[in-house]
């Protein structure tokens, strides 16, 4: 049960490089930031293996390594963290309200980097052969097919580098693609054309996952020339068809763009007064961990110059990042 008269001066939603940024900003600026993270602490990053391009690792590094690194960062400056889903929120006044089922969490400012999720095919039995065949992280699951038949599904960069990781276990990967050309950048997708262990089914869309009790056993793809349906035997479907921003709770809200990212202006500032966007949730370009990190860096920034501004509330006693309702 959460202490009714206790305001946090900032949350932040999320712990990827663009939450756990803005709170390494937010504690040294002001202290104690308060994080509220989901079932995936670290954001994305936690299911990639090698990082190659983040600054100040010439050896790259994991991104489970990273992460963690990140959230020590945070927690030496006096971040706390909780673990939930947000059920509700209610940015209509502040304080803000955020609700992790029962409890209620409430401040004067809020950072939100929730972050983007896979898209899935929409097929009705992805999510139930969740690790009985069907993955959207070849750096998570790839060792399980040594040896084995995968395919990946999409055209982009995501798909050429889940592709070109599975050739290191997979003795056969097939890309699914709807188009006849690659939509990654030239330098991913020469490597996937490159790569003899790699085939391509062009012009085509996955049309039924087929699996038995064990699991995956092949697909059914559609040629979206010729209409003509065929199926191709495998063990495991690797989905990397893009991302979905995690923007939901806020679509009522928040000005969102079509696909559902979170608008910002200035920097990261929301249509909401104290309300800052920062990471995937508002990057429909970039999408990459030092961007999110700058974001998250320009977020905490904003949050403290707002804070500061902020008329002097005489109901209000604040000590190290967190206020109590006096009385």
């Amino acid at each position: 049960m959460t202490d009714p008269d206790l305001i946090y001066e900032t949350i932040i939603l999320g712990s990827g490089p663009a939450g756990l940024t803005a709170a390494i900003y937010a504690a040294r600026s002001r202290c104690c930031p308060l994080i509220i993270h989901g079932r995936q602490p670290g954001g994305q990053l936690t299911t990639t293996t090698a990082v190659d391009n983040y600054p100040g690792f010439p050896e790259g590094i994991d991104g489970p390594d990273l992460m963690e690194n990140m959230r020590l960062q945070a927690e030496r400056f006096g971040t706390q963290f909780v673990e939930g889903e947000v059920t509700k929120v209610d940015l209509q006044e502040r304080p803000f309200r955020i609700w992790l089922g029962e409890d209620l969490y409430r401040c004067l400012s809020l950072v939100i980097a929730t972050g983007a999720s896979p898209k899935l095919l929409n097929l009705g039995n992805e999510e139930s052969l969740y690790g009985r065949g069907v993955s959207v992280c070849a750096t998570c699951d790839g060792f399980f097919y040594r040896d084995r038949e995968v395919v990946v599904v999409g055209g982009g960069d995501t798909a050429m580098e889940e592709a070109v990781f599975l050739t290191r276990f997979a003795k056969k990967v097939t890309v699914v693609h709807r188009r006849d050309s690659l939509r990654a950048t030239p330098v991913l997708a020469d490597r996937a054309l490159s790569n003899k262990a790699i085939n391509f089914k062009w012009n085509s869309e996955v049309v039924e996952i087929v699996a038995d009790a064990s699991g995956v056993t092949g697909i059914r793809t559609r040629n979206l020339n010729t209409a003509e349906e065929t199926e191709l035997t495998c063990d495991g479907v690797f989905i990397a068809i893009g991302h979905q921003p995690n923007t939901a709770l806020f679509a009522d809200q928040l000005e969102r763009s079509d696909d559902g990212y979170i608008l910002t202006n200035n920097g990261t500032e929301t249509n909401i007064s104290g309300v800052f966007a920062a990471g995937d949730v508002q990057d429909m370009q970039f999408r990459q961990a030092v961007t999110a990190a700058g974001t998250g860096c320009m977020a905490a920034i904003q949050a403290e110059r707002f804070l500061d501004d902020l008329p002097y509330d005489p109901n209000l006693s604040c000590q190290k990042g967190i206020c109590k309702l006096k009385g």
